[in-house]
């Protein structure tokens, strides 16, 4: 068996080839799983045209995470092609250019919520929104940039990261006693869509790969990628709240 035979998966944040997302879309679908696929706005037709190049063509259902209405409507949505949801994908996350690229001081309050709205709090919304669809046993992953130390550049997007995985620690205890875990995978450096809106991403790039004792491959998604449908399957039963770190090692070392 593969696996996520048998499991629905719903996957936030695919708009190319090189998103994170996609890759774990792409794997789920290898491994057995139905996928659908969310978006909104202009970015639906770019969405639905990636979704022709997954190994089968998967259903994409209208969600922006900032309206209220569209995650009122989520599960009913998602309920036009699946009955349930094994499975629910995070990959989501925005900052204004005025927050980030060093500056950080210059940060206003407007777009710092933002921010925090977009790339943290919509966990907790996703979540909600999901789970009148989700039963024991399913999982909700999300993707994160470590977010114990600051980095050059990250400014305010590592704030909300902070932001987003404490926020996943208190998801995994409220949505514990229905059954359901909550986990997130840190990556290293890998050259998504997120990546290249970040002015200076380089610059946390440059010199990952001597770093990671293990090595690191700034154009590979699938580690991270296998990382994320592992934690959807049934092999972590009873794993929840925890960051798994797919950063070569680099978490880990001193400078």
């Amino acid at each position: 068996m593969a696996f996520l035979d048998g499991r629905t998966i719903l996957v936030t944040g695919v708009l190319t080839e090189g998103s994170i997302a996609f890759h774990v879309a792409r794997l789920a679908q290898e491994q057995g799983a139905q996928v659908v696929l969310t978006s909104f706005g202009r970015q639906q037709r770019l969405t639905e045209a990636i979704a022709r190049r997954l190994p089968d063509r998967a259903p994409v259902v209208r969600l922006d995470v900032t309206s209220t209405a569209d995650l009122a409507a989520l599960a009913g949505a998602v309920g036009e092609h699946a009955d349930r949801l094994d499975g629910v994908v995070h990959s989501v996350g925005f900052a204004p250019q005025s927050v980030l690229g060093g500056h950080f001081l210059d940060g206003e309050w407007p777009d710092v919520a933002t921010a925090l709205e977009v790339s943290a709090y919509s966990l907790k919304a996703l979540a909600v929104a999901a789970r009148p669809l989700m039963q024991r046993g399913s999982a909700l992953v999300g993707l994160t940039f470590d977010a114990t130390v600051a980095w050059p550049v990250y400014d305010w997007m590592g704030v909300a990261k902070a932001a987003l995985e404490s926020t996943a620690r208190y998801l995994a205890r409220d949505l514990g006693p229905d059954g359901i875990r909550v986990n997130l995978v840190a990556a290293g450096p890998v050259r998504s869509t997120a990546a290249k809106a970040i002015p200076g991403f380089e610059s946390i790039e440059g010199g990952w790969d001597p770093r990671a004792p293990l090595g690191w491959d700034v154009r590979d998604a699938d580690p991270t990628a296998r990382a994320v449908v592992a934690l959807l399957s049934d092999w972590f039963p009873a794993t929840t709240g925890e960051i798994v770190h797919v950063d070569g090692g680099v978490h880990a070392m001193g400078l």
